[in-house]
């Protein structure tokens, strides 16, 4: 027996990717993920490559394996895939604590962040 399975949280036209527990603040995260929002799948790589931000290694694979589930998965046609969302949520934060002067305590936080990253195969208008 067992139980019935679920109905697909997505379209029939998209594929997603989740990396968890990354190790930057959601807030800067958030600043790589909008770069990307709304673009053509070939021009956000190309904008993550030659990105400065430490993360965008990371996001770009997130995309890369978005773009591996909506071909091999859901065989969707790479060429005509855009990101249709981005998100960012919050993950734990570490908390370590660093001496200060006279007998205090500095507290020190370490946040982990989640990202979240929605392909969608769109008709050419041409």
């Amino acid at each position: 027996m067992g139980k019935p399975k679920r109905e697909r949280a997505l379209g029939d036209n998209e594929a997603k990717a989740v990396a968890r527990m990354m190790r930057i603040s959601p807030q800067k995260l958030n600043l790589v993920a909008g770069l990307i929002r709304g673009k053509k799948v070939s021009t956000a790589i190309a904008d993550l490559t030659f990105s400065r931000k430490r993360i965008a290694i990371q996001v770009k694979k997130t995309l890369e394996s978005a773009v591996a589930n909506a071909e091999n998965n859901h065989d969707l046609d790479v060429d005509n895939l855009v990101v249709a969302e981005a998100h960012v949520g919050k993950a734990l934060v570490m908390k370590r604590f660093s001496p200060r002067a006279r007998g205090r305590v500095g507290r020190i936080t370490k946040p982990f962040s989640n990202l979240t990253i929605v392909v969608r195969e769109v008709e050419d208008a041409a």
